[in-house]
């Protein structure tokens, strides 16, 4: 089994170590590290880049599936630092998310955009198998994690607006981000089971003074080695044959 691992903020140091796998796609070339997680044999991809150039709005998200794709893995296990909309999500914390709302706009959302018409069940957008072994991958990196919640997906890269947090909180948002609903669609497309670890790094505008990148990243680095075991739990739990239904939802 190979595992695609899409990294982000704070946990890019996993893709530092490893044989460096380079793939094209039709929509570019994407670098990813061939290593070892958890006992198992993963595909470390950062998703803003080796060199953390991309900003959310553009990631290229199409690549990158594909060429985790093209390189082997069925399953893909990701991070993200996310905003809390809610007073007990505090910064530290981590929330393996159930559900989305997606906001973005001016990404490429589809890998089929201009190809061919492909609809994809979303009903469950984030692999329930996947979910379950990080839901106790977390645990036993010490790691404090909520089973579910929503993420709401902005186009970044700037912060939200506290209006913007009050109507998504009335929406049912938990999490605010700028990457995972994207790389969900894509994924079910492309075939791929998709799970991810989100990292509560602030809470959202208006529920604190301001929100800084210096905080996120402060949050991140103190939490990385956790959900860098949690990663590596959760890998080793994730069993050889995939028994959840995200290939029957992946469209023609």
């Amino acid at each position: 089994m190979k595992l695609g691992v899409i990294v982000g903020s704070g946990v890019e140091r996993l893709a530092e170590l490893g044989e460096v796998r380079r793939v094209s796609t039709p929509f570019g070339v994407v670098e990813a590290t061939l290593a070892e997680l958890g006992g198992v044999k993963a595909l470390i991809l950062p998703r803003h880049g080796r060199a953390h150039s991309a900003p959310p709005h553009k990631v290229n998200y199409r690549a990158n599936i594909l060429a985790l794709r093209k390189l082997g893995a069925e399953r893909v296990i990701a991070t993200g630092a996310v905003g809390s909309l809610k007073e007990e999500l505090k910064p530290g914390s981590a929330v393996i998310v159930e559900d989305l709302i997606d906001l973005s706009r001016s990404r490429p959302s589809s890998l089929y955009e201009g190809l061919r018409v492909v609809h994809v069940d979303m009903t469950e957008p984030f692999c329930p198998e996947l979910r379950r072994c990080l839901v106790e991958g977390s645990r036993r990196a010490g790691l404090e994690a909520s089973d579910g919640g929503v993420y709401v997906c902005t186009e970044g890269p700037r912060f939200e607006t506290p209006a913007e947090v009050r109507a998504w909180r009335a929406l049912g948002g938990d999490v605010v981000g700028m990457t995972l609903a994207t790389e969900a669609v894509m994924a079910r497309e492309a075939k791929l089971c998709y799970a991810a670890l989100c990292i509560v790094t602030n809470m959202a505008a208006g529920m604190q003074r301001r929100v800084t990148a210096g905080e996120v990243a402060e949050v991140l680095e103190r939490v990385g080695d956790k959900v860098i075991k949690a990663l590596s739990e959760a890998a080793s739990l994730i069993p050889a044959q995939r028994g959840c239904s995200c290939l029957q939802r992946s469209g023609g």
